[in-house]
């Protein structure tokens, strides 16, 4: 144990000696492994961490939840062209009442609808507010939290109050401290609502979800007193039960609906059954490309790095072709002097992906101050560059390494 820790720190001082004596060579020779760590590594935290984004963000529109409109969020294809989906009814709150009393594969069923105002009090106001319509289920589906006040109760639902709970980022603009907005009234679009809840900052949002930060939430009574629901973008959103599939949840709202609109078998759906996990699923082929595109620029830089380690490993065995011959005629074994060769090329692999890494932290502390999501270096990623490293080193000081082992001491103690 003791003779392997000695041949891995001799070999890491020559590595460092390397670096010391000809600082110039080695950094260029280095600077491939650096570069390739860099596209590599830059490109993995990045797409992963725009993964964890998007998971969340799909998260928050609702686990396991088919949203019924009368447009396909993934398109339709070319089969059924944009104007038929203009034609298509709109999802109506009675529709919704119909599922919540025929689905036997749904935990949770919730009515929305949206539109825009101005938004005041005393002489501040905001422009293109969200106002959010919803129904009492709808905080079963969406993951939201209160930072001030109180939710929308029963009793507001019930009787259509001008209950209010607004978003952070208009309780800060209308008021500078979230919490002295509860209690007060709101006005928007000539209309006014009491506030009773604020709630916690979101953040942007890459997927065009819900806007809680610039929103407004009100009963769908209160919201059908005021505004045409079928002018006002409505859907229905389904929840399944745990350990319900979506597929199985969406086969049986597709009965559901077409019970509900009275179709026949000849008639074609007037309605989409959109589901947020395949959203989420479409997104894996993109950042797969992105993965791909950057192990391709990565792949080139690394393997000009290789050579470059190379190079100095070949230099490195010319320069102690004496000192290999000493150590083999005072007993060295083949083995020995092929792992120090090994270990040093790995080292010198190894501070080239160091000084990559490196790059990489600022790069993140940088684009996380430009990008609408932090980004960082996952400890799998980093294990990741090391092995990349090590193994490369490797590759690259197999053949110098195999020369020097089998080197004739004789004629290496006789070199100049």
């Amino acid at each position: 144990m003791l003779k392997i820790l000695n041949i891995i720190w001799n070999s890491f001082k020559m590595a460092l000696q390397e670096l010391r004596v000809n600082k110039l060579r080695t950094f260029l020779s280095l600077f491939g492994i650096t570069i390739g760590i860099f596209c590599i590594i830059g490109v993995l935290a990045t797409v992963d961490s725009l993964k964890r984004k998007v998971s969340g963000e799909v998260q928050t529109l609702g686990s396991n939840t088919i949203y019924i409109d009368k447009w396909d969020y993934s398109g339709g294809g070319d089969n059924y062209p944009w104007w038929k989906f203009v034609k298509r009814p709109t999802p109506t709150y009675n529709e919704m009442k119909f599922i919540e009393s025929k689905s036997e594969l749904s935990d949770a069923v919730a009515f929305f609808a949206s539109r825009n105002a101005t938004v005041s009090y005393g002489d501040n106001s905001l422009t293109n507010v969200s106002v959010y319509s919803i129904t009492e289920n709808f905080m079963k589906i969406q993951s939201i939290n209160l930072a001030a006040g109180r939710y929308i109760n029963d009793y507001d639902f019930t009787y259509g109050t001008n209950s209010t709970v607004i978003g952070h980022k208009v309780a800060e603009e209308l008021f500078g401290n979230p919490d002295k907005a509860v209690g007060k009234q709101l006005d928007f679009n000539h209309h006014k609502a009491i506030i009773v809840g604020v709630l916690e900052k979101q953040g942007n949002s890459l997927l065009g979800g819900f806007n809680y930060d610039d929103c407004i939430l009100l009963s769908y009574r209160y919201f059908a007193s005021i505004y045409v629901i079928k002018q006002s973008s409505p859907f229905i959103m389904v929840q399944a039960k745990k350990n319900i599939a979506t597929s199985s949840l969406s086969d049986e709202l597709d009965g559901i609906m077409r019970q509900a609109r009275k179709l026949s078998p000849q008639q074609a759906d007037d309605f989409s059954l959109n589901d947020v996990n395949l959203l989420g699923n479409s997104l894996n082929g993109l950042f797969g490309s992105l993965n791909l595109g950057g192990w391709a620029i990565a792949g080139l830089s690394l393997l000009v790095g290789a050579f470059g380690v190379a190079n100095i490993m070949f230099v490195t065995v010319r320069e102690r072709t004496a000192q290999i011959g000493l150590k083999k005629a005072i007993g060295a074994k083949k083995r020995t002097i092929l792992t120090e060769f090994l270990l040093e090329s790995a080292f010198l692999c190894v501070i080239g992906g160091l000084l990559g890494l490196f790059l990489v932290w600022i790069l993140t502390l940088a684009l996380s101050k430009v990008l609408p999501f932090p980004i960082f270096i996952a400890p799998n990623i980093i294990l990741l560059a090391l092995s990349i490293c090590i193994v490369l080193g490797v590759l690259s000081g197999i053949i110098p390494a195999s020369i020097a082992a089998k080197m004739d001491p004789v004629v290496a103690i006789r070199s100049k």
